[in-house]
């Protein structure tokens, strides 16, 4: 670091003390030199707002208070030894924090604002909320929204920028009740729609693909959003439609033709030089022909992946019994590895799973993976009932109100299911060769329409596993 760089990041004027010298660390009233920061770290007391005894480090500042927010009391009240300001814990810095941002010109929060308040001040970690909202982006969409300048209303979120900032500060607002709850997939699939259809130059091409993801995907995804929260696979493969539309339109008028003018050698073509992306394309196709906007031609059938190979039974259950038996193993992952061991779900229906989902009447514990719920053997139920009461005290939880089964670091989000998966193969589960082990042993202990149904399968993928398994989709039970 060269002297003028130091100078620049290092050197500030001491909030405290005045005298310009090298931060030590920046708090809510300023960049803070040693000498302050080393005084300040020496007095503790008990705070005259939350009643807590502990460091207090804070300094009293002009902030608008909240309303029904008791004010702080004179230093002589809180007597400190040789405290010469006002002291403050982290947890009331971010009240004021909050009330200095969310204020709406009458030196008081925004009454919109309430709820928001109050789900950051239940949170866990104060200091991480402190420095979120350090980040000038956040300041001037929070200062924003109070004051009206910004639209309290998802189209006006939509039109502010950097997307991650709006769309974290969305799900706190969703999460708080502040905003209607819309499909957090949804507004992102929106956000990305609108960035990539602005990186093509060819108008017919941009005004085709706006009238295809409105008119097909956007209707499509708001029907599945409807009957519940949409996955994260379910827009990536949206994007990828889009993204697979724009390289067909720009391979086509390459060979000097326009979407009326396609030809069944055109379509021949584009399918042999891009056979890995030919599902993605394809329904851009139909859509084309069904609309008119191209001549009615032949599509070549899509090959259907097979599946990983599956675990041996004996290792499967091997594997759960180890799952169920060992103490030492995340309670998470255990919980989640039974779920694909035993009932052969995928780790994206896994944490979709809510509270309400699991049904205990103390007799029988009882999870809705399609209909009717699957009741749990008795290991199995013993580990839920523990793993609920565990839930509650998840440091990384967002919200203590997330009615999520898995709950995920974002507000009112469930967990990645990327994340899931990497801590299942920490513990020695593989997800995908678990699962289709489990379901392919299912569907030959009982009919392929039952397992499909309790399961939440598709009759045509029951009808695949049977097949696969060498069973008959019409046997009976014995």
């Amino acid at each position: 670091m060269t002297p003028e760089e130091y100078e620049r990041w290092m050197i500030r004027d001491c909030a405290r003390c005045g005298r310009r010298a090298s931060k030590s660390a920046e708090w809510s009233d300023g960049p803070i030199c040693r000498t302050c920061y080393d005084r300040a770290m020496r007095v503790r007391g008990r705070c005259p707002c939350c009643d807590t005894d502990r460091l207090l480090p804070g300094r009293r500042t002009d902030l608008p208070r909240l309303r029904g927010h008791r004010p702080r009391l004179p230093l002589r009240s809180l007597r400190l030894r040789g405290a010469a300001a006002w002291r403050t814990p982290l947890r009331c810095t971010l009240t004021d924090t909050l009330a200095r941002l969310l204020d709406d010109g009458t030196s008081h929060v925004a009454p919109a604002f309430l709820p928001l308040v109050e789900i950051l001040l239940e949170m866990d970690r104060p200091k991480s909320r402190l420095i979120w909202l350090r980040n000038h982006n956040v300041v001037r969409l929070l200062q924003g929204l109070a004051t009206g300048s910004t639209p309290l209303t998802h189209d006006g979120l939509h039109q502010e920028t950097p997307w991650r900032t709006v769309t974290h500060l969305r799900d706190l607002l969703m999460d708080s009740g502040v905003l209607p709850r819309v499909d957090r997939q949804l507004l992102l699939y929106q956000g990305w729609l609108t960035e990539r259809l602005a990186t093509i130059d060819e108008p017919e091409h941009r005004q085709l693909l706006r009238r295809f993801a409105t008119w097909h995907q956007m209707r499509r995804l708001r029907t599945k959003a409807e009957k519940g929260p949409l996955g994260r696979s379910q827009t990536n493969h949206t994007k990828q439609e889009v993204t697979q539309a724009g390289a067909f339109l720009t391979w086509l008028a390459d060979r000097g033709r326009v979407m009326g003018q396609c030809q069944q050698a055109d379509i021949d073509a584009w399918h042999t030089e891009n056979l890995a992306t030919r599902r993605p394309s394809q329904s851009f196709l139909r859509w084309c022909m069904k609309t008119g906007r191209m001549p009615r031609l032949t599509l070549p059938p899509v090959v259907i992946t097979q599946d990983s190979e599956p675990l041996h039974q004996h290792r499967r259950l091997a594997i759960l019994r180890r799952v169920l038996n060992d103490d030492s193993l995340p309670l998470r992952a255990r919980m989640a590895a039974a779920l694909v061991l035993l009932y052969a779900q995928p780790v994206s229906r896994i944490v979709r799973l809510t509270i309400d989902d699991v049904t205990d009447d103390e007799t029988t514990v009882t999870v809705r993976l399609g209909d009717p719920p699957s009741p749990l053997p008795e290991p199995v139920a013993d580990l839920m009932r523990a793993y609920i009461q565990s839930r509650q005290h998840l440091p990384y939880a967002s919200s203590r109100s997330s009615q999520w089964l898995f709950p995920g670091c974002r507000p009112g989000q469930p967990m990645n299911p990327v994340s899931l998966q990497v801590h299942l193969r920490e513990i020695g589960v593989p997800p995908q060769r678990g699962r289709t082990s489990a379901i392919r042993w299912l569907v030959l202990q009982a009919p392929a329409p039952i397992i499909g149904k309790a399961l939440g399968y598709h009759d045509k993928t029951a009808t695949r596993l049977v097949s696969e398994a060498g069973g008959a989709w019409s046997r009976r039970p014995r």
